[in-house]
């Protein structure tokens, strides 16, 4: 069975260029400023951030999700100006099964530089050799190419595309899903 990773203290990894650490209600305009911008929001199941409180909600969220023991989500702090630009991390931790699923997102000025391939190929090692992941799934919209390109360069297969999967923003959404086991990586 699972011995890997256990939920006591939350695990700090560093990238060339990044810090991954536990959000801290100090990030919450950062957080704020990445959530209210419709470009970041646009795949993902949260509505725009109206107010710095909703950023202090989401830093409560993450550290809900990982007393709970079914989650962890970092936030990216780029390391030279100390500035959260991104999360990422996982949720619905399948102990059991020895599954979890991968999410992630950036502010807009960032994408297209490498800095996500960055970041979740340390959490996409950090689960497979400290937690003892054997399967990593990511849901996404199939409408999100920059999403599922990335996806694809860090070695996951689509599986396939589950139907009206999700009620999100006033509609039914498909959801396609990828995946990488750890005998893949």
């Amino acid at each position: 069975m699972n011995s890997g990773f256990e939920f006591k203290d939350f695990p700090k990894l560093e990238t060339e260029r990044f810090i991954l650490r536990k959000g801290v209600v100090d990030d919450s305009k950062d957080l704020f400023e990445l959530y209210s911008n419709e470009n970041v929001v646009k795949y993902l199941p949260l509505k725009l951030f109206d107010s710095v409180e909703d950023a202090i909600d989401e830093i409560n969220w993450y550290e809900k999700i990982f007393k709970e023991q079914i989650g962890l989500r970092w936030v990216i702090e780029e390391t030279m100006t100390q500035k959260v630009i991104g999360t990422c991390g996982y949720l619905n931790y399948e102990k059991e099964h020895n599954r979890i699923e991968i999410g992630y997102d950036l502010k807009p000025e960032y994408w297209g530089k490498g800095i996500m391939q960055e970041a979740l190929s340390k959490i996409i090692h950090f689960a497979f050799t400290s937690m003892e992941i054997n399967k990593i799934e990511a849901k996404i919209e199939p409408e999100n190419k920059s999403s599922i390109k990335l996806l694809e360069k860090l070695g996951f297969y689509k599986e396939g595309v589950l139907r009206q999967h999700e009620f999100e923003k006033g509609k039914y959404v498909d959801l396609a899903i990828f995946s990488i086991l750890k005998s893949e990586y």
